[in-house]
Formats: C-alpha cells, sequence, structure tokens
C-alpha cells in the first residue's frame, strides 16, 4: 500500500472502497433485481432488520400493542441488506433511497408507504394518537429530540461507526474526529438528562424510542463493541435513562425481531403475530 498521502482527482470515479459492506455500495438509486415483496395479514406490513433504525420501528408497534392498540399488529419482513434485499423492485417502491426500515400501512386504501424511521415513528403516533404529547411545548420538544437524533445518528453510525468497526483499515484522523463527535452528542444528552426523566420531559415518547435504539444500544455496549473506547460509564444519567428503557417488555420484545445474528432461541428472524415472541 503507498504511503503518498491522497489527491481527489478532478473528477470522482466510482472504485472498490474495500469495507464490510463494499459489495453493496454503489453511487447509483434504482432496483438491482424484480421481486415482489411479500404482505401478510395484519394492517402493517414492516420490511427491516434489527439495526438501531430498524428497532426503532418494532419497539415502537411492540409499545402500541402493549398500549391495546390492535391496529398496530404487524408482519415483520426479514430484508438482509448484505445480501442486496433492499435493492430489489418491490422494496425500491416503498423506499426509493433503499433504506430499511420501510413499512406499509394496509389498513387503508390505497396503501400508504412510509420510510425513514423518523417518518415512521411520526406517523405511528399520529395514527394511534399516543407516544407524542397533544400540548405544543410538549409536542415541540419531542420533535426536537426526535429530529436531533435522526441528524445526529450519521455521525455515530455512517462516520464512528463506519471508520471505527467496518473501514478496512484504521485511520487516525476520522475515527479521532468521529470519536469527538459521539462524546459531544453522549454529553448532550448526559445534560439533557440530568434535568429530564425522559428526553421531552416526564413523559416516555417517540423520542426516547429513537434515541435510545443508537445511544442507548451504544451505553449498552452492544453497538459497535465501542463502550469502553467510548468510556460510556461516565454519563452517568443516559445510562440511568438507558437502564430504565432497556427494561420495558416492549423494548425487550422490539429487540428481538428481524436479527440476522445472535440466540435463535430468543431472536426472530421475523414476526407475524404475538406468538412468534411469546
Amino acid at each position: 500500500m503507498s504511503n503518498a498521502p491522497y489527491v481527489p482527482p478532478k473528477v470522482w470515479h466510482d472504485a472498490p472502497s474495500g469495507g464490510q459492506f463494499a459489495s453493496i455500495n454503489r453511487p447509483i438509486a434504482g432496483p438491482t433485481h424484480d421481486k415482489t415483496l411479500e404482505v401478510g395479514k395484519n394492517p402493517l406490513q414492516l420490511y427491516s432488520l434489527a439495526t438501531p433504525n430498524g428497532i426503532k420501528v418494532t419497539i415502537m408497534l411492540e409499545e402500541l400493542l402493549a398500549l391495546g392498540h390492535t391496529g398496530a399488529e404487524y408482519d415483520a419482513w426479514l430484508i438482509r441488506i448484505g445480501e442486496g434485499d433492499q435493492f430489489s423492485s418491490g422494496f425500491v417502491d416503498i423506499n426509493p433511497n433503499s433504506k430499511i426500515p420501510a413499512l406499509l400501512d394496509c389498513s387503508v386504501e390505497p396503501a400508504i408507504r412510509l420510510f425513514e424511521s423518523g417518518s415512521i415513528l411520526l406517523y405511528l403516533a399520529e395514527k394511534f394518537g399516543c407516544l407524542l404529547p397533544t400540548d405544543p411545548a410538549g409536542r415541540a420538544e419531542t420533535l426536537n429530540w426526535l429530529f436531533w437524533q435522526m441528524g445526529a445518528a450519521p455521525y455515530l453510525g455512517g462516520g464512528f461507526g463506519h471508520f471505527y468497526a467496518y473501514a478496512p483499515e484504521k485511520l487516525e484522523y476520522p475515527i479521532n474526529r468521529f470519536t469527538m463527535e459521539a462524546k459531544r452528542q453522549l454529553d448532550v444528552l448526559d445534560r439533557r438528562l440530568s434535568e429530564n426523566r425522559y428526553l421531552a420531559g416526564d413523559t416516555y415518547t417517540i423520542a426516547d424510542i429513537a434515541v435510545w435504539s443508537w445511544y442507548g444500544q451504544l451505553a449498552l455496549g452492544d453497538l459497535y463493541s465501542a463502550a469502553e473506547f467510548l468510556a460510556v460509564h461516565e454519563y452517568t444519567h443516559v445510562q440511568r435513562w438507558t437502564q430504565e428503557i432497556a427494561s420495558r417488555p416492549a423494548v425487550i420484545r422490539g429487540r428481538r425481531v428481524n436479527p440476522t445474528w445472535g440466540d435463535e432461541a430468543t431472536q426472530v428472524a421475523e414476526r407475524h403475530s404475538a406468538a412468534d415472541l411469546d
């Protein structure tokens, strides 16, 4: 490998980049193959994988079911992103950006497509009238933190996570750059949670679901095996909040849906009824 510094060309051209996801990365959108997505019998059809963005939706759906909203029954179909399932024609029809999760609300005609995890959480909260405060101040604060997460997580995932865990070689500059940002974000959360039980105040909301799925799992040591490197134990208020949410039955159930890893005795690759998790 050459030690010469990289000089960007005048015009960029695609080239092999290496790394864990090199085989599915490409600079264009659209489907790579024709495949119709399966549709089950439940009102909501989820196409996903148990990544941080994916479990936001399964946790939300399990919370809704725990609150008695039978209309939130769902089929969760596994999308194996490492094998390129997200580039099928059926998936691209729901999400032209080819990212999980994607959701179809088949309880209405025509069915409504939803993509981007934050959009899905907001849609479900409004559809079922829960986990989103109705008073203007509470709603605004919830959406502040929901959109904070949507804007901040790319630094944690595509930035820190990529260069720390997935890049083909460890490079000091990007790891230091994104580690600094990841720790700053943890400090933002720790300061907020030092004064509030939950992100929007005293009430558990979709903001907690969204943020916990990334930063809570990071604080648990379940993301990138980076807990020691980031000294996550130092963020004591984040830890308190993390443990409280991790113990919620709906969170435990939601985390078990759509993985391709872990204990096969407790994880379910696809979920089509509550019995699959019981």
